[in-house]
């Protein structure tokens, strides 16, 4: 007798659990290279209800928005969605924008517990493009040189890595016999290489590669000359201005001395008498201060 109540009561559980919608997926976290296919598996586990329905819907920054509604591909997956039976998306040929969460939703009117849904997490990656590289010309020894890398496409975040004649710059110098006596620092987020010092050996042909899950891309190789700084050439050229400047300075003072510089000046009371015409005197008469002339004879 006991037996029999526990066989109905296994029975009857069992047929409550078959009146419930359950679904189930192989991948909630998917990933796809851009512009490749990717299925959103969404597979019903049990159901009873014959036709239920199915709807899929696209949330990106908090905003729902359908997908699959009313047995249509709808919204921007149009033409580029398709259902694989009975309720897995397939997305054809999936782009950066498509980066977002999606839910699948079913709905069994005939079942005790009549509805379920997934959510599928979907990170579409894009391969980075050519990074912009910035490598200086040249460098004096002792001296500090920075190098930069950047790009802005990739998805997720790139990181970088620095060739030098091919071969990859290590993050430690002391980690390789061909960079041991550099002197620098590597930032593989920001693409950044800074040599505190350069030396002579630094001296190459230095290209980046921007490198992410989908790919990577690299920017052609830039020569970086490291010369030495020419101290007596230096020392020569300033005495060779100070010599020069030391030449005008006399130049000057002398043609000051000569008289070059100076001009001759006019003061008010200097007089010009004026020109005598010949045989005529000139005389200045006390009283009315005029002129009057007298004659005169040279024999």
């Amino acid at each position: 007798m006991a037996l029999t109540l526990l066989a109905c009561a296994l029975l009857l559980l069992s047929m409550q659990c078959t009146l419930a919608v359950i679904l189930k997926t192989e991948n909630n976290k998917p990933w796809v290279n851009e512009f490749e296919s990717i299925e959103l598996s969404c597979m019903i586990e049990s159901i009873a209800t014959r036709e239920p329905r199915i709807e899929w819907k696209k949330i990106k920054n908090g905003e729902p928005s359908y997908v699959y509604f009313n047995n249509e591909i709808a919204g921007d997956l149009e033409r580029r969605a398709r259902i694989r039976q009975p309720a897995s998306l397939v997305i054809l040929n999936a782009t950066r924008a498509d980066t977002a969460d999606y839910r699948c939703e079913v709905s069994a009117p005939n079942d005790q517990k009549s509805f379920d849904e997934i959510l599928i997490s979907l990170v579409v990656r894009v391969k980075p493009v050519v990074p912009r590289c910035s490598v200086p010309k040249s460098v004096p020894v002792g001296k500090s040189a920075e190098l930069h890398c950047e790009e802005d496409d990739g998805f997720p975040k790139s990181h970088y890595q620095w060739f030098r004649n091919k071969e990859e710059v290590p993050s430690d110098p002391k980690s390789s016999p061909k960079f041991f006596n550099s002197s620098y620092t590597l930032n593989r987020e920001k693409g950044t290489l800074t040599f505190s010092v350069v030396r002579k050996e630094d001296a190459g042909e230095y290209y980046c590669r921007a490198k992410n899950e989908a790919g990577f891309s690299e920017c052609a190789p830039q020569k970086m000359e490291v010369y030495d700084i020419n101290i007596a050439g230096i020392v020569l050229g300033v005495l060779v201005v100070v010599v020069v400047l030391l030449c005008i300075t006399v130049g000057i003072c002398c043609a000051y001395k000569r008289g070059y510089f100076s001009s001759q000046k006019q003061t008010g009371n200097n007089y010009k008498a004026p020109a005598k015409g010949d045989g005529v005197d000139y005389v200045r008469t006390e009283d009315e201060g005029d002129f009057r002339h007298k004659s005169s004879f040279v024999i």
